[in-house]
């Protein structure tokens, strides 16, 4: 455990009114970066050679299946969210005696089990829990943690220990691994979508922000509508623009994004009445709909801000509470109205940068404090309980408990059981070993990754022109394609292919003589949909 000298860290209560306040505008400079641009479709340059399509094939079929793929909906808690409030360990004298006025009373609590409840204000959540829907990972924390919003969401964001500054962010780096070639062939379909919070370090490789990031409710209903985003053409040199530099590649592909938000937009609907006055509402509504429109992001990113309760905690949080209970039970409403097994296919999580003191202060409210529950929904990850709660037994009053999961060990077990990785792919990702949790979610079989936005289907003798190598492939959405021959070392000899093409299945016929080739073993690359395959190729 880590035990403070002092009766605090600069910055985790109010009383430090300088520090806090400078550690919320750090927070605020942290969160002005957006991804929204225009840009056209690539040009055409396919070497004088014909180029086919072929009908549909079951591999093909399998590719275009849509929405087969599991998804994460990430849900934060911006400030840091109550812990002891939101998960409360029945009958513990000491969890009154410590929070003699903010503490929610058995009364106003509906139990998880006979040692644990929830508030009231989450009732809706109730039936997920009895119906195999929740999942409750208690205490979560990370070691000698910072008390900072700002530093401690870089680190959760990053996955990274408290003393490592780490620029890239987890789901980023799992999402570039998958999509090699995302600047050279970026996708039509964003590989992760934001809403109501703008470019997040979670999404940020060491190349590109992997997200595209919708600042409000209201530009998202801009795009769906309209098929267009707002144009980044005119930055200049200033620090605030400088700063939107790396995300540009985002922007400049974002025509394409524009267009398939609109279509699956235009599909999708609604079919439930999502609570009003609710921000997190209204965001899980748009996540909903494009789900259910077949868009074909595997990772969103939703926010409710408000958690830095120092004062007045008690009703305001609450309120809070509410506000996800109800949008979350909304959500899997409306996707069960789409499909029996859509909510089967959705894993939702909260995560938030820290949790609040054991104490109450002085103003009614809670500081800046270590361990905090996630929350995680699906239909069929069962119900239950991992972690074990805060030791309140003797609290220390200038230091928290110890925390009982480690969030990496979460982040670890959603890429590997959830998105179907490799444990060696999710050790990359991770920066090292962290546990899986067992059974925590439903394992994915066959582990399949991203890999299937494209193809690279094989080669063969061409029957019909003599000399000619078929080279087949697939696209299972719309986007740039390049298809290069490489030799031996890897270096690339020639450019096939350089086109925009619809999604389906295609045939190159490569006549090495036309293309200067010399008899020989040779490798080519498809580059398509932001991914990668290569093939060996005798000429």
């Amino acid at each position: 455990m880590c035990k403070d000298t002092s009766k605090h860290r600069p910055g985790r209560t109010t009383d430090d009114s300088k520090e806090h306040q400078q550690d919320h505008q750090l927070w605020s400079r942290r969160d002005f970066l957006s991804a929204t641009g225009l840009m056209g479709a690539g040009g055409f340059l396919l070497g004088g050679l014909p180029l086919r399509a072929f009908q549909p094939t079951p591999l093909m079929a399998a590719l275009s299946g849509g929405n087969s793929d599991r998804i994460l909906v990430l849900i934060r808690l911006d400030g840091g969210n109550d812990g002891l409030n939101t998960v409360i360990q029945r009958g513990n004298s000491q969890y009154y005696n410590i929070r003699p006025t903010i503490a929610i009373q058995e009364s106003n609590l509906w139990a998880l089990n006979t040692e644990l409840g929830m508030p009231l204000s989450t009732q809706p959540l109730q039936n997920m829990w009895e119906e195999d829907f929740m999942k409750v990972i208690l205490n979560v924390g990370y070691p000698e943690p910072n008390y900072s919003h700002f530093r401690s969401y870089d680190i959760v964001a990053s996955a990274s220990d408290s003393d490592t500054v780490v620029n890239t962010g987890w789901i980023g780096r799992f999402l570039d691994s998958e999509y090699a070639a995302f600047l050279e062939t970026p996708p039509t379909i964003p590989p992760a979508l934001q809403i109501g919070v703008q470019a997040d370090l979670v999404f940020k490789s060491d190349n590109a922000n992997m997200a595209l990031a919708i600042s409000s409710p209201e530009e998202f209903y801009q795009i769906a509508q309209s098929g267009q985003l707002y144009n980044t053409s005119a930055l200049g040199n200033t620090p605030h623009e400088l700063e939107l530099a790396f995300v540009r590649q985002t922007a400049n592909s974002a025509f394409r994004y524009a267009n398939t938000i609109k279509d699956a937009y235009a599909r999708g609907k609604n079919q439930v009445d999502y609570p009003t006055d609710n921000y997190l509402a209204e965001q899980m509504a748009i996540v909903a709909r494009l789900i259910k429109g077949k868009l074909g992001t595997r990772v969103f990113m939703v926010d409710i801000g408000g958690f830095d309760t120092h004062a007045n905690q008690l009703d305001y949080h609450q309120s809070l509470l509410n506000k996800i209970a109800t949008a979350v039970k909304a959500f899997y409403d409306d996707l069960a109205e789409g499909s029996a097994d859509l909510p089967n296919e959705v894993l939702s999580m909260t995560f938030s940068e820290f949790g609040r003191t054991i104490f109450e202060n002085g103003s009614l409210g809670t500081d800046h404090g270590w361990g905090t529950p996630m929350l995680m929904f699906g239909g069929g990850i069962g119900q239950g309980v991992t972690g074990t709660y805060q030791d309140l037994s003797n609290p220390d009053p200038y230091s928290d408990p110890d925390f009982s999961v480690d969030f990496r060990s979460v982040y670890a077990t959603v890429l590997q059981d959830w998105l179907g990785n490799s444990p060696e792919l999710v050790n990359y990702v991770m920066g090292g070993n962290n546990p899986v949790i067992p059974g925590l979610v439903p394992a994915l079989q066959p582990a399949s990754g991203d890999n299937n936005k494209c193809s690279l289907l094989g080669h063969n003798p061409s029957a019909n022109l003599p000399g000619s190598i078929e080279i087949k492939y697939a696209m299972m959405q719309d986007g740039p394609v390049k298809l290069q021959l490489l030799d031996q070392g890897g270096h690339v000899l020639r450019t096939l292919v350089d086109v925009f093409q619809q999604r389906g299945s295609y045939v190159f016929n490569f006549l090495p003589q036309v293309w200067f080739v010399a008899p020989g073993v040779y490798q080519y690359r498809l580059m398509a949909g932001g991914q990668v395959f290569k093939r060996e190729i005798r000429v």
